[in-house]
């Protein structure tokens, strides 16, 4: 499906054929005509993004302008590079230095590129103690730099983030900028924050890039143009040594790839560029304002003011939990919990992120997994606000979807470990400890020729579960059931998905065991049916023929001759009963049909029994859906089904009421004018002996029909 492109991109998109148009123009023409195009494109750059008397090399690929940045710093470091060319690394290898948590595959692309070794990347990590752990560390690089120096290796080039890839924390650069010019390395900064430099207030930590060696932007991204290319700002004053770089070229056509970026430009305006990226830092403030309010979210975020990149994550403490811990853990079982804890809540937070993404898709958000804080959301609006058109009632909407969400989160991390605890102690259950998973847990039933040693495909298992999860998708509750094969493993487990409300555990957990155990016997009573039908049929069939032989000697020979049997039959017919065999599945026994002959009706056999229900017959109020807990006045049970119950208990304790005798009060008859009948007044003096009589001597009056 194509995207949302507006008029913006259609400009870009006509640069492109506008761009082979011009192609075809005058040599003299086309030279002018490229010169001012690259002229005025660099100059509106370097002026919008305060990056005074800068350079500009428009390249597609994001990683192409660093790669002829390092060849730039090669020429620049090494004067007979390009005479002698590997000798001259080979006496003092350079080294690039690059943070942990820099883009994945940006060295090996670079190593790549300038044909060097692995070993000339450095790796420097990030802080671990002080400041955020997402930016680069400048005493430990610092301390490699004096290291490779000593070793006789010759430092190049450090690349530096001004928004990192994966959470949008900003590097100290002013920092790394004093320990470049010490020691002559070559500074490049790159990120998403760079964007900011267009605005009126910039962060003094990003400020600090316009003092670095080069840059790299991309505003495609930030300004939502399809098409546009990234643009690499950089200084020197050598245009022999870019030209060698391959940062500048003479052919016309290279230098017509800044046309794009130029009607675009112009069609935006500066006030368009700045209203566009202000729009985009405004959305991640006001959804890190909403979330601040949000209990069990957390958010990573350098700085409260100025970051562009909100990333947030669902975390809950386990109940019962002490922050200060009253008894030695184990060494070996801790890290294991902590493990285990730790899965358990990236799947929810992958969970939550992917029900996000479904539920409001003009966010662009990202799940992603970090090293230290596990699986987050992120939420960067300048790389998809501009293209998904996100609006402030976007950002709202997320954060009402995330509170709709996290119900179902504390309810099923609360839920977790009471279902293990009841799984464990259920007689033919198994936990299954698949942490990423994000519901209730999973189940396994094992059967009675279930091999607890082997992880092969069980085929009567897997039967078994097949019928299970059927059975429960027909209960109707608000809890999803799926059947998939366990880790690593190829049998099958039932596995109960994410609880939005009280769930009774300990009625599941009965329900799944007994509900299994159900299907189990009755496939062992249908394999035990088949082979008793199947051994049935077989002596049928001989006894069939023993009683064909029977016949045979009773009739004779001749009677078996076509005419002269007729002739026998005719004048001495052999008065021979019907011989046949019915099979009684209740006792699994054959029987004979001679009854049925004479008394021309089947004979009843003895009814099988009922197939006993093994599910406990929960008593459950009108209206409440299966594995809630039956609580007074609880909010299962709706209006109407309250009324009504309510009603049919007044109902029956009206007409009880009417039946007790100390309450009746019969009508005493008129006396007759002409004196009462005997017959008469004994049976009222005697329905008045009996009214008067004690409630223990009284008989048990009958109920109508009605009232049973």
């Amino acid at each position: 499906r194509i995207q949302n492109i507006g008029e913006q991109g259609h400009i870009a998109l006509l640069g492109h054929s506008l761009g082979a148009y011009i192609s075809t123009l005058d040599k003299e023409k086309l030279r002018k005509l490229t010169t001012r195009i690259l002229s005025d494109t660099t100059l509106w750059l370097c002026r919008i993004f305060r990056y005074e008397n800068g350079c500009a090399y428009f390249h597609e690929e994001e990683r192409e302008g660093l790669a002829k940045i390092c060849r730039l710093a090669l020429h620049s470091r090494y004067e007979d590079f390009v005479v002698d060319g590997f000798n001259v690394l080979y006496n003092k290898k350079p080294v690039i230095y690059l943070s942990a948590a820099a883009r994945p595959g940006l060295g090996q692309y670079l190593c790549n590129q300038l044909g060097l070794p692995f070993p000339c990347l450095c790796r420097v990590p990030c802080n671990t103690v002080f400041g955020s752990q997402h930016q680069m560390d400048v005493a430990f690089l610092e301390k490699l730099i004096k290291d490779d120096l000593e070793r006789g290796k010759l430092p190049l080039l450090l690349v530096a983030n001004a928004g990192t890839a994966a959470v949008g924390h900003t590097d100290k650069i002013a920092r790394l900028k004093e320990l470049c010019e010490q020691y002559g390395i070559w500074l490049h900064v790159e990120g998403v924050n760079l964007a900011t430099l267009a605005l009126g207030y910039v962060s003094s930590s990003v400020l600090a890039a316009t003092k670095c060696d080069s840059m790299t932007l991309t505003p495609g991204p930030w300004l939502g143009l399809p098409a546009v290319p990234a643009v690499t700002l950089y200084k020197h004053d050598d245009p022999a040594l870019t030209l060698v770089a391959g940062l500048t070229s003479n052919k016309p056509a290279d230098k017509l790839r800044a046309l794009p970026l130029w009607l675009s430009l112009q069609y935006l305006g500066l006030d368009g560029i700045v209203e566009r990226i202000k729009h985009a830092c405004q959305l991640s403030q006001r959804l890190q304002e909403s979330l601040k309010k949000v209990n069990h979210i957390k958010i990573l975020v350098e700085d409260e003011l100025s970051s562009p990149v909100v990333v947030f994550r669902f975390f809950q403490e386990l109940p019962g939990s002490d922050p200060v811990p009253t008894a030695v853990p184990v060494p070996n079982s801790a890290p294991s919990a902590l493990g285990r804890e730790r899965h358990s809540c990236d799947a929810l937070n992958r969970w939550l992120g992917e029900q996000l993404k479904q539920l409001v898709p003009a966010g662009g958000l990202t799940v992603m997994d970090l090293e230290v804080e596990g699986v987050c959301i992120r939420f960067s609006p300048l790389m998809t606000a501009a293209v998904l058109g996100t609006r402030g009632e976007d950002v709202d909407q997320l954060v009402a979807c995330v509170q709709s969400k996290l119900p179902v989160l504390t309810c099923t991390v609360q839920l977790r470990e009471e279902f293990r605890q009841e799984v464990t102690g259920t007689a033919g259950l198994l936990y299954v400890d698949d942490p990423n998973w994000p519901g209730i847990g999973v189940v396994r039933y094992e059967h009675a020729n279930d091999d607890k040693s082997s992880l092969k495909l069980d085929p009567e298992g897997e039967k078994i579960h097949a019928g299970l999860l059927k059975k429960l998708n027909e209960l109707e509750s608000d809890l999803t059931f799926k059947m998939g094969p366990e880790y690593k493993s190829m049998k099958s487990c039932i596995y109960v998905g994410m609880a939005s409300d009280d769930v009774d555990i300990s009625e599941l957990v009965e329900t799944i065991a007994v509900t299994a155990r159900e299907i189990e016997e009755n496939s062992r009573l249908l394999e035990n049916m088949t082979e008793v039908v199947r051994k049935g049929i077989q002596e049928a069939q001989v006894q069939l023929q023993k009683a064909n032989e029977e016949r045979l000697l009773e009739e004779g020979v001749l009677r078996q001759i076509p005419v002269v049997g007729s002739v026998l039959n005719w004048f001495s017919p052999v008065q021979a009963s019907q011989k046949g065999r019915t099979f009684n599945l209740t006792a699994g026994s054959l029987e004979s049909t001679e009854h049925t002959y004479v008394h021309k009706a089947q004979g009843a056999g003895v009814t099988p029994p009922q197939t006993p229900s093994g599910t406990r017959a929960k008593q459950r109020l009108p209206g409440q859906k299966p594995f809630k807990r039956s609580l007074r006045g609880s909010d299962a049970l709706s209006e109407t089904s309250s009324v009504s119950h309510v009603e049919d208990l007044e109902k029956l304790e009206h007409l009880s009421g009417a039946l007790e005798p100390d309450g009746l009060e019969p009508a005493r008859p008129e006396p007759h004018p002409g004196g009462c009948p005997p017959q008469e007044a004994e049976r009222t003096g005697a329905f008045e002996n009996g009214a008067q009589r004690p409630r223990e001597d009284r008989p048990q009056v009958e109920e109508p029909e009605s009232l049973r």
